[in-house]
């Protein structure tokens, strides 16, 4: 499966300056739940403002610059990603940034998406979906966030 794991404001804000605007602990907590003993794919920039792989997790970037890591597979584009990340035979999140978010939704089963409660501004943003193409599977409401997984609807 292929989901989509994201954190944004109501007007699809998810970062500034290579950074997530917030700092939300509980939101943390709960990536590190659902991604952990997954694969995890990332643009090069996502990658960077981490600073290093993620512990339990297969750590795949999107680069054409990036050179070869420890713990890092690094794959040129999406579509090798997702060859790389189907090989593990784990479930495949994708982490970001915007532009990866934007390439990969086609290919989406799941959204794992928290709506962050404050406004922040930014210069990274979510990109647009239609709401008619998914199903809302549950909704849990957090303190700063409430997270809402939704799924793919399937073609009839």
């Amino acid at each position: 499966m292929i989901s989509i794991i994201a954190a944004m404001t109501k007007n699809r804000v998810i970062g500034k300056g290579n950074r997530l605007p917030w700092h939300i602990s509980e939101d943390l907590r709960t990536f590190k739940r659902l991604t952990t003993g997954h694969t995890i794919l990332m643009g090069r920039k996502t990658f960077e403002s981490i600073g290093k792989p993620l512990l339990h997790r297969n750590n795949i970037v999107i680069s054409c610059s990036l050179s070869p890591l420890d713990g890092v597979v690094v794959c040129r584009d999406l579509s090798e990603a997702l060859q790389c990340g189907r090989a593990y035979g784990r479930d495949i999140f994708i982490i970001g940034g915007g532009d990866i978010f934007a390439q990969a939704l086609p290919f989406t089963d799941r959204m794992y998406i928290s709506y962050v409660k404050a406004n922040y501004e930014g210069d990274t943003y979510f990109p647009a979906f239609s709401e008619d193409d998914w199903t809302i599977e549950r909704k849990e409401d957090h303190a700063d966030f409430q997270l809402v997984v939704y799924n793919r609807k399937k073609s009839a």
